[in-house]
């Protein structure tokens, strides 16, 4: 069975005429200049969303003539704003979200972000908050109300998605991680239990009898784990940054977990005290600048009163300005008194980004392996963590997990 052909906007194309559709899809990507060899001419809509796409991803080699495609969203905030408007009209939101960051990479239109106009126009995404942020210092007053509540719009869809999932699952770690040597049956861990009495074995019976029950313990009202999330601020991490403050919020909000947030450049700042606001932890946050990994796990090393129950996440590209080597011997010495150290590269949707290949693998080397972490399995990451098994470390973007 073969999909319906459709059209970027998600219209259905003209099932009678396929090869007249793909005529027509090709002549949309291809711009309409002499070079695309379609000899298709577009009129109505799509002769509009051929406009709105050439306006940003004209080649911008030439001046402009007939259809020719060149840049053309100028720099006013006028004809940037019917652009948007017109984006929004003629795609879905996922390709607008796409179209919106090319715009700002491609053509240098972040500074009209800073017009309040401007902000309720676009579609508001992980990536649009995070250019927010790296704008916040150069942001007029006028703006910042319309920034926080594009902002807030965002953090707060983000929570409806992630929040209950990872808290059911943190709860359930925590519940596991407490182990009961007189167990209800309905509370024994069955494989913990085996494993204990292999040596109770009895051939003829082909049985194992458990002298010894493992049970899992409930989680009490008490503080049973203390987290502590190091974030690196600097500009390529701003998705992380984003998700990272949505998850503190949401630790944060469980009572037998102890959260802090710690955010660092060549500066280390603690941002607990705002954990109950996501949207303040951002608007506390500064993207750029430089980086000293270093100096941030000193703090957090500093912060440590219960190792053992303990698990620190750094979330880092791991290009370290500081001291690599003092850097490697506190993650070390933490591994060293019962930490649980996971190091991710990232905490978003895209994958690894670029990152120091050598500190990773020397971290891999003291049992710290890097890795790029969805904010989907972000929860399986820190449960596992919690209950101090291995970690469920993707293969690839597209690969199973494999367990380390």
């Amino acid at each position: 069975m073969t999909a319906e052909p459709t059209d970027p906007a998600g219209r259905p194309g003209d099932p009678a005429d396929p090869a007249g559709e793909r005529l027509r899809r090709w002549r949309l990507v291809l711009g309409g200049d002499g070079a695309d060899g379609t000899q298709c001419a577009l009129s109505g809509r799509d002769a509009a969303m051929d406009s709105a796409l050439t306006a940003l991803y004209g080649t911008g080699e030439r001046p402009r003539t007939g259809r020719d495609r060149a840049a053309g969203l100028g720099a006013s905030a006028p004809s940037v704003a019917r652009w948007l408007g017109d984006i929004r009209a003629y795609f879905p939101s996922s390709v607008v979200q796409v179209m919106q960051r090319d715009a700002i990479d491609r053509l240098g239109l972040a500074t009209l972000l800073l017009e309040p106009e401007m902000l309720e126009a676009v579609e508001a995404d992980v990536h649009l908050v995070g250019t927010l942020l790296s704008l916040n210092k150069a942001m007029p007053e006028t703006t910042k109300e319309t920034a926080r509540a594009v902002v807030r719009k965002v953090v707060e869809d983000l929570e409806g998605r992630l929040a209950t999932r990872t808290r059911a699952t943190l709860t359930g770690a925590l519940d596991r991680s407490a182990r009961v040597s007189r167990p209800r049956h309905h509370d024994i861990d069955w494989n913990r239990t085996i494993a204990a009495n292999l040596k109770h074995y009895l051939p003829e019976q082909r049985t194992v009898v458990p002298e010894r029950l493992v049970g899992y313990g409930r989680a009490s009202r008490s503080v049973k784990k203390d987290v502590v999330l190091c974030v690196d601020q600097s500009g390529s991490m701003a998705a992380s940054v984003v998700y990272a403050s949505v998850f503190g919020a949401v630790l944060a909000s469980m009572r037998s977990i102890s959260t802090r947030l710690v955010v660092f450049d060549t500066a280390v700042v603690d941002l607990t005290d705002q954990l109950d606001d996501p949207v303040d932890v951002l608007f506390g946050t500064q993207l750029g600048g430089g980086t000293d990994i270093n100096r941030a796990l000193a703090y957090c090393q500093s912060q440590i009163t219960r190792p053992a129950e303990t698990v620190v996440v750094l979330i880092s590209d791991l290009y370290e300005g500081g001291i690599r080597n003092e850097m490697l011997k506190r993650v070390a010495a933490m591994k060293a008194s019962g930490v649980q150290f996971v190091t991710l590269l990232a905490l978003s949707d895209e994958g690894a980004p670029a990152y120091d290949r050598e500190h990773a693998a020397a971290l891999a080397a003291l049992g710290a392996p890097a890795f790029a972490c969805t904010p989907d399995l972000f929860p399986e990451v820190m449960a596992a963590a919690i209950e101090k098994r291995p970690l469920p470390i993707p293969d690839s973007e597209c690969g199973p997990a494999k367990r380390t």
